[in-house]
């Protein structure tokens, strides 16, 4: 009977633990849903530049692009060598480009604004990458991933959002473009097909 109770009490305990290092996306309840409106466009963040900017200035008059990023996540790494020629399709499409950090329990470990000016600079980024610093913006939108795309129209509806293609590891071997198409059928007002996906990446470190 006792051997009984302690194992009892031995599952319980696992179970707590478990619970605690679930990925943080299922304590996560509401992601965007496509047609939703862009949040907190108005809430102000700092550019890698210093510049200081909102989603509603950076936004294009085809619409707006927000991938939430940062610099610790070997996802992020494979997935990084198309970010440059997402922004310019998307820019030369009239559609505005912004990266935001939300790891900000680690923002000394890799993710700090310094981190970030030194990834911009050796990375070539070509977009906004600005810090979301207390994760407020990813929490509204309902991102868990880094890199996790929201992808929005001209009048800040959802119409996209997950992965950006279904192969991170090679560019070359792509069979889905998903973000690719989702901007050049945004723009030439046709359906997008999917218009969700699962996000793949690291979990974001939310603030604690």
């Amino acid at each position: 009977m006792k051997l009984h109770r302690l194992v009892y009490v031995l599952l319980i305990l696992l179970s707590v633990g478990f619970l605690a290092f679930l990925p943080v996306e299922d304590k996560l309840a509401d992601r965007l849903e496509i047609g939703s409106k862009a949040p907190l466009t108005d809430v102000e963040v700092t550019d890698v530049s210093g510049e200081v900017l909102t989603l509603e200035e950076v936004a294009g008059e085809n619409g707006l692009l927000v991938n939430f990023s940062c610099n610790t996540c070997p996802w992020v790494e494979a997935w990084e060598d198309r970010y440059n020629p997402i922004t310019k399709m998307a820019e030369e499409n009239g559609i505005g480009v912004i990266m935001l950090n939300p790891n900000a329990a680690i923002r000394n470990d890799g993710e700090s604004m310094d981190d970030m000016q030194a990834r911009a600079k050796s990375s070539n980024y070509d977009f906004y990458y600005a810090l979301d610093e207390q994760a407020k913006l990813a929490e509204a939108f309902g991102a868990t991933r880094t890199p996790d795309i929201f992808l929005f129209n001209s009048n800040m509806e959802l119409v996209y959002t997950g992965a950006i293609d279904d192969n991170a590891k090679s560019a070359e071997e792509v069979d889905q473009p998903y973000l690719k198409n989702a901007i050049q059928n945004l723009v030439a007002g046709k359906e997008i097909d999917p218009k969700t996906t699962k996000a793949l990446g690291c979990t974001i470190k939310w603030p604690k």
